[in-house]
């Protein structure tokens, strides 16, 4: 039986980890080693609770526990970043799509959004969610749910105008 639980988890995690890993940088503000330990502990997490979800909504759970996981670390005051004298040398641009430089942008400019808009907006537009979904994750009744959606991408609207028109 424990082997079946295994290879269960295992294809799930293999079905899923890209998936999850893209949820996790957008709701960590584009930090994707930060993501990366994000996702690792909610799926410790769904190791521990696999047999009571494996058959219902493992993907829905997981979800749920990176939100939370993610708002949790969003409080941290020190990442333990050390600050230097000397700025390293940017990388050489390679032949980047304007898709690719768009999608970072909006990825940096969700990094600006409060945490619980932040999981707002990823929820419900990057992973396609109904809003009654994103408020189960969330916590919150739909319509604050509603709102912290409507602000988050508001205020998105008002960074990435403000990008484009830079004050001099």
């Amino acid at each position: 039986m424990g082997q079946l639980r295994a290879d269960a988890f295992d294809r799930f995690v293999a079905a899923r980890w890209s998936a999850l890993l893209h949820l996790a940088r957008l709701l960590t503000g584009g930090d994707r080693h930060r993501a990366e330990d994000l996702l690792q502990e909610a799926l410790v997490k769904l190791w521990f609770a696999w047999p009571k979800v494996a058959e219902q909504a493992p993907e829905a759970y997981v979800r749920r526990v990176l939100v939370r996981a993610a708002a949790r670390s969003a409080r941290r005051r020190w990442w333990g970043e050390h600050p230097v004298d000397q700025l390293p040398d940017p990388p050489e641009v390679a032949d980047e799509t304007a898709a690719v430089d768009e999608r970072t942008r909006l990825e940096a400019m969700l990094a600006l959004l409060p945490a619980r808009q932040r999981a707002a907006v990823v929820l419900r537009y990057y992973q396609d969610l109904p809003e009654r979904h994103v408020a189960e994750v969330l916590g919150c009744p739909v319509g604050t749910a509603r709102s912290l959606t409507a602000r988050g991408v508001a205020r998105l609207r008002q960074l990435l105008a403000e990008a484009a028109n830079p004050v001099e």
